[in-house]
């Protein structure tokens, strides 16, 4: 399997293992396998009887085709252990015959990020073997808050690796916070940005196109890499637990081999509902991929009229991971439905004016597997609420968003299908905002916050996330977006 660029036309093509390595393509696009694999009804059948991370590595050896089964397999194991993933790896919770929630919060940082960033550095260090890299990788990572933390503890003291997280200095929450500025390991580091994540995430992309810098690393003997989904190595990951899920909603009789079935996904970066587009295209059976957005709703619009649009007010949110305005991994979707010479003229308009618009047969295509829908802040205190005392389920504020967006689009259609809301951090990674909306009243402070909900409801405090507040604070640095070359060659 051989990899393009979304904005190259030319043919030139990479293994997987240099695009594991490389993060981002010279020109700027993100990388995409030439074409993708299926899987038969009888793989299907096959990985249903087999635990999660054999599951990943039959599903990861189709894409990395310069890996071996045996090599992946290690790294699957070693990556979803017990002791990383004390519930599961990705459980399925049933609220009724109609609504389940894909729970992929139960790893080392409480986040969805982590079924990606336990695996991506062990696929890095084996990707650097592969292509006779002696350099170091320092990898550049920026946050709306689940991510950093899901990548420094991924990266904590992996050989011939560096890592950096930016994060937005107010655009984080106090615990996404603290996760990150605690965070021990000698090859780590963590730096605030003044502005929003898309401030953020552009100066990481400016950076990774700064020959000076890639001159004056490659002197020092390092590089640049990614953790965020535009690195592909990232992103695979994530289809397994969409295969996954298909293979559960079997297991427990509430669907039969070929039913369809709806996935809604709380979405800011397109990363985790485009692995979901990606598991589709293999061969499961998703009948719809509901996006569900908060207030900053730039992909509800897209989804609805062809237009994005990213000049617009940006709103903090309770969901502040979905706080994003510049969705990357849109891209990818745009060179499936358009090609690589109308994906860079669409992004070369968004760099330009801040907004495109796609037609006709483009916006037909994506229509037909994506509807997007956002849900306000009184809607998701409402959905925290509604949740709980229907189902006595415990969602956190983005997961909330979904389920909100899962009830408009059985209203709107009136699909009875099975719908699975994709569950991507725990309640207690947003405590006081979860506890606000349960009781309508402020908590004696956020991290006093966990013990208050705890107290409310009767959940489990995660283990990740207990005692955060008397860890002690190891980065405390702030910087303009300007600053940021300068503070990575410090």
């Amino acid at each position: 399997m051989l990899y393009k660029s979304t904005r190259d036309p030319s043919g030139a093509r990479y293994t997987s293992a240099e695009v594991v390595k490389r993060g981002i393509a010279d020109d700027g696009g993100l990388y995409l396998p030439e074409s993708i694999p299926t899987l038969a009804k009888d793989e299907i059948d096959k990985l249903r009887h087999v635990p999660y991370h054999e599951r990943a590595a039959h599903i990861l050896t189709k894409f990395l085709t310069d890996y071996s089964f045996e090599e992946l397999l290690d790294d699957c194991r070693a990556a979803y252990r017990p002791e990383s993933f004390p519930g599961g790896p990705a459980p399925l919770a049933r609220l009724d015959d109609r609504l389940f929630s894909l729970e992929l919060w139960h790893g080392p940082t409480a986040a969805f990020k982590d079924m990606a960033l336990q695996l991506m550095p062990r696929l890095l260090t084996r990707a650097l073997k592969k292509t006779g890299e002696r350099r170091a990788a320092h990898i550049l990572v920026a946050t709306s808050g689940d991510t950093g933390k899901a990548a420094l503890e991924g990266f904590r003291d992996i050989d011939q690796t560096r890592i950096t997280v930016f994060y937005p200095e107010n655009g984080v929450s106090l615990v996404q916070k603290l996760q990150m500025a605690t965070q021990t390991g000698g090859n780590v580091d963590v730096c605030a940005v003044r502005g929003n994540f898309d401030d953020c995430q552009n100066g990481v992309k400016q950076l990774f196109s700064d020959s000076e810098l890639a001159l004056e690393l490659d002197r020092r003997g390092a590089f640049l890499s990614s953790a965020n989904s535009i690195n592909w190595g990232r992103l695979v990951p994530q289809v397994v637990y969409y295969v996954s899920l298909y293979c559960e909603l079997q297991n427990c009789g509430a669907l039969r081999a070929g039913d369809r079935f709806c996935v809604c996904v709380p979405t800011g970066n397109f990363g985790n509902i485009l692995a979901a587009y990606i598991a589709g295209l293999m061969g499961v059976p998703i009948k719809k991929l509901i996006c569900a957005s908060n207030l900053n709703n730039v992909l509800t619009d897209f989804l609805r009229t062809g237009r994005y649009e990213r000049n617009r007010t940006f709103h903090k949110t309770m969901s502040p991971s979905m706080d994003i305005l510049i969705s990357s991994n849109l891209e990818r979707l745009l060179y499936y439905i358009a090609g690589a010479d109308k994906t860079r003229e669409y992004t070369a308009k968004l760099a330009k004016t801040g907004s495109y618009l796609i037609a006709g047969e483009e916006k037909d295509k994506i229509s037909e597997s994506f509807i997007g829908y956002f849900a306000d802040e009184t809607e998701t205190t409402a959905a925290i609420q509604d949740i709980f005392k229907k189902y006595g389920y415990l969602c956190d504020t983005h997961t909330a968003v979904a389920f909100s967006c899962a009830e408009k689009y059985r209203r709107e259609t009136g699909d009875r299908s099975i719908i699975a809301v994709v569950s991507t951090a725990s309640p207690y990674k947003f405590a006081g905002d979860v506890y606000r909306a349960m009781t309508g009243s402020a908590p004696a402070g956020e991290l006093e916050a966990f013990d208050q909900l705890h107290s409310l409801t009767g959940r489990p405090i995660p283990s990740p996330l207990a005692g955060i507040g008397s860890r002690p604070i190891r980065f405390t640095t702030t910087v303009a977006r300007e600053e940021m070359k300068n503070y990575i060659l410090k």
